[in-house]
């Protein structure tokens, strides 16, 4: 697979034209490029993982000999990998939890974590929706609410003047980090969610479904959302100040409240300080985070995260 290929880029001349110039600008700080080999796993959110793709499509133009390795088991699932020794990388939506944390310590399995994008979780509904334009994060909270399970089950139910069009809900597995984010923006409480809904940690499931029923709806990232946009509309949010349509834009000004989050990996420092690959591999991706943030159409960083990312890669390298 190319970089082309990757479902998030939707214009393979300006990739080809940005692969090119990165790979002239961009540098590593472990060895000469190319002069690297072997494999580099890494696991975790499926939101994140288009980005990761991007970076080692870009990084093994240089580098044909490393073999990176992306699989996408959901935040929670990739932690639970990452912390028994099991990657080198773990793609996260969310920050890692104390408790994983813990098992991290008691596995000997120190840890980086590195700001890599923002993300726009976006509310999408089906095109045919002409009458949920725009929904209060209170709307969001009848529709998703636990103690809605088997109560609320038509667009009537959430507000009156909706049609009583059955409600079809689409949403992230509990092992994701977009499960636990949304959950906590919505309704107050991580984790806390009606279950009579069709959980998936494939977002192309999500897209498929809301796509092909009147009154579905679903969330996921912003670029999920701009890949298909064809076939689904993407519902404003209205938080107290009035209706704000996801995009880069009002992620990074943080108007987009609140399901505007950062997105991380996690570098486990014994990979980073012992195989030269990972090494490689992850200075090449932060030091051209950014331009691997907009080729693959993620919301990049703002200068403070920047700054505060290249400490971190530093903090790796010392």
């Amino acid at each position: 697979m190319n970089l082309t290929s990757i479902r998030r880029i939707a214009a393979p001349v300006a990739v080809t034209a940005s692969l090119t110039l990165l790979a002239a600008c961009g540098g590593q700080s472990n060895g000469a490029e190319g002069d690297v080999s072997g494999e580099v796993l890494a696991d975790g959110s499926s939101t994140v993982a288009p980005l990761t793709t991007a970076a080692q499509e870009l990084f093994r133009e240089e580098n044909s000999n490393v073999n990176v390795s992306v699989a996408t088991s959901g935040t929670g699932g990739g932690f639970e990998k990452f912390c028994a020794g099991k990657t080198d990388i773990s793609d996260a939506s969310r920050p890692i939890k104390d408790e994983e944390a813990a098992i991290c310590e008691e596995n000997g399995i120190e840890f980086t974590e590195i700001v890599v994008a923002n993300d726009a979780l976006t509310v999408v509904a089906n095109p045919d929706n002409d009458w949920a334009d725009c929904l209060t994060v209170e709307q969001l909270q009848t529709i998703w609410a636990p103690e809605s399970e088997g109560e609320v089950m038509s667009w009537s139910d959430v507000d009156p003047s909706f049609p009583d069009t059955p409600l079809d809900l689409y949403g992230a597995g509990t092992d994701s980090g977009t499960f636990d984010y949304f959950t906590e923006a919505v309704n107050g409480e991580e984790g806390a969610s009606r279950s009579d809904y069709n959980a998936t940690e494939d977002d192309n499931t999500t897209v498929q479904g809301v796509g092909g029923s009147e009154g579905a709806m679903g969330y996921f990232g912003l670029s999920y959302f701009e890949e298909n946009s064809d076939t689904l509309k993407a519902v404003e949010v209205d938080s107290g100040s009035g209706c704000v349509a996801p995009s880069i834009e009002t992620a990074q000004s943080g108007e987009y409240t609140p399901l505007s989050r950062p997105l991380f990996i996690y570098v486990a420092k014994k990979s980073y300080q012992d195989k030269p690959q990972v090494a490689a591999f992850v200075d090449y991706y932060i030091e051209n985070i950014n331009e691997i943030a907009e080729l693959a159409q993620f919301v990049p960083l703002n200068d403070e995260q920047v700054s505060e990312s290249q400490d971190e890669l530093a903090s790796l390298q010392g």
